[in-house]
């Protein structure tokens, strides 16, 4: 008996001290202060741990802010650029897709948040203890390299936006190292609060709703055609490639990682069932509301230059560098020239993202390698990551719009080569109840899950056979990428055996489909 007690007491000795060390770990590595939720300031010895508290107003704002800096991926430069170019050569018809798409993406952004409010730990950090050495590291790389294509287009985004409004006086390469100070002013920010930096994404959020909404107010699209755009499904031949790009855009890898880190800035206790519960409720509220406002802004986008380019011989050349001479010259100055009202939009959305970039990039760093470095240099190191290439691509590319589309392209497969290593481990571990516990996702959602994530990589496995046709050519170019493809497909088929929870008929689906493709 008093060897049992001896053993009952060192179990629990020991399991509060790895309590203790994780919870010091994450309260001094990613949140020094959290935010403190109504009652989860106060001691409530009488609360029943799992009943979900009723619905607050007060409490619905107080968790209101990890949702929108998770939608700034959904308003990014590069996603401009698929809108306008959706626009100009599908006109209204790809409406549908881009708010099924949207909806898609709200989904597994759903499970990324489920993911880090029950298990009070992020992505990164997870995909490290589930996965061998070895394998961890390989998803690292391939997250970094993600985050560096996402973030070479959206501060190259932003330095045209630099020279739009500069009227052409400064060069792409001083806007690049101009947007590069954003790293300073998220440090800056993240010292007095998260909160004041959720207040600096609302102001960025806000000023592209304001720019794009004016914009759309001058140009005057049809709101009959908007309306049969969105409510009818309409694809042609002629618009397969503007399809995948809208809905390619809509999963970005390191936004999976973000936003599992986000939902951690709220103080949340994961031994109480029923506060993370309501946590979850009010994040899926807030979350689906950020969304809806960054599909109504890529809706503005999109109609914009459908009004105004569809059909037109401008409408297979346009692109994030002339779109907004374009506009100029199709719909003049005026008392506030629409040239700069796109430049401001467009300046927002460029600056936002690479800020969510840095922030994603010190959750992905120190996740997966479990690092313990200071704020300041570990945000250095993650833009130092895609700043000096980007440098390096401006200097080469310049202002060539020919060559600036060629570098898109291939950053945009660059980002869907990525896209299943983030969608198959969050998949594996919101399924596992050793995990999630009883907050494992059900057998309907997990098929649903899946089947969204098997359509999005069938997606842009598409998008990828499409480019590598066109563009690769020379028998050791072919047989560098035929090996690497190879080593590719290997390593998914590796984390799907892993997770043990992929449905078998989706297994045949995809396989079937990929034979087709080939054939």
């Amino acid at each position: 008996m008093n060897v049992e007690k001896l053993d009952d007491k060192e179990d629990s000795k020991n399991d509060e001290e790895t309590n203790r060390l994780l919870s010091e770990s994450h309260e001094s590595d990613e949140y020094e202060e959290k935010i403190l939720i109504g009652e989860e300031a106060e001691e409530s010895d009488g609360e029943d741990l799992a009943v979900t508290p009723p619905f607050s107003w007060k409490k619905l704002w107080m968790f209101t802010g990890p949702g929108f800096l998770m939608s700034i991926a959904f308003l990014d430069p590069g996603n401009l650029e698929g809108d306008l170019q959706a626009g100009a050569i599908a006109g209204y018809s790809l409406l549908w897709l881009l708010l099924w798409a949207t909806i898609m993406g709200l989904m597994i952004q759903l499970l990324s948040a489920r993911l880090g409010v029950a298990t009070g730990r992020h992505l990164a950090e997870l995909c490290r203890e589930e996965y061998p050495g070895w394998a961890g590291y390989l998803l690292w790389v391939m997250a970094e390299l993600a985050l560096i294509g996402a973030d070479i287009q959206e501060v190259i985004g932003s330095a045209i936006a630099i020279q739009i409004l500069s009227n052409g006086y400064l060069p792409i390469w001083a806007g690049v190292l101009i947007t590069a100070s954003d790293c300073f002013i998220f440090l800056f920010l993240e010292n007095y609060g998260v909160r004041k930096l959720e207040a600096l994404f609302a102001v960025l959020i806000a000023t592209m709703g304001v720019s794009f909404a004016w914009m759309f107010g001058e140009t005057k699209p049809s709101g009959k055609d908007l309306l049969m755009g969105i409510l009818v499904p309409r694809l042609s031949s002629n618009t397969i490639r503007q399809a995948v790009g809208v809905v390619g855009c809509v999963i970005m890898p390191h936004n999976v990682f973000l936003h599992s880190a986000l939902v951690q800035s709220r103080k949340i206790d994961p031994n109480k069932k029923g506060r993370v519960q309501e946590a979850l409720n009010y994040y899926s509220i807030e979350s689906s509301v950020a969304l809806s406002i960054s599909f109504i802004i890529n809706l503005f986008v999109t109609t914009v230059f459908a009004k105004g380019f569809y059909g037109s011989k401008q409408a297979n050349s346009i692109g994030l560098i002339n779109a907004g001479q374009y506009l100029e010259d199709k719909y003049g100055g005026g008392v506030f020239p629409i040239l700069y009202i796109w430049g401001i939009g467009l300046l927002a959305a460029g600056q936002s993202s690479t800020i969510t970039g840095t922030y994603a990039g010190q959750f992905i760093m120190g996740g997966f390698l479990n690092l313990r470095l200071k704020k300041w240099l570990r945000a250095v190191i993650t833009r130092s990551f895609a700043i000096v290439p980007t440098i390096a691509v401006a200097l080469v590319f310049k202002t060539s719009e020919a060559s600036l589309d060629i570098l898109n392209e291939w950053l945009n497969v660059l980002q869907s080569i990525q896209i299943p290593f983030a969608l198959i481990p969050l998949l594996t571990l919101v399924a596992k109840e050793q995990v999630m516990g009883v907050f494992k996702i059900g057998p309907v959602l997990e098929r649903v899950a899946w089947s969204v994530a098997a359509l999005v990589m069938m997606i842009n496995g598409y998008l990828l056979i499409d480019f590598f046709v066109s563009e690769v050519t020379g028998l050791l170019f072919g047989l560098a990428v035929a090996t690497g493809t190879v080593a590719y497909i290997a390593f998914i088929v590796y984390l799907i055996l892993h997770s043990g929870t992929f449905p078998s008929d989706l297994i045949t689906l995809i396989s079937k489909r990929f034979t087709s493709t080939g054939n």
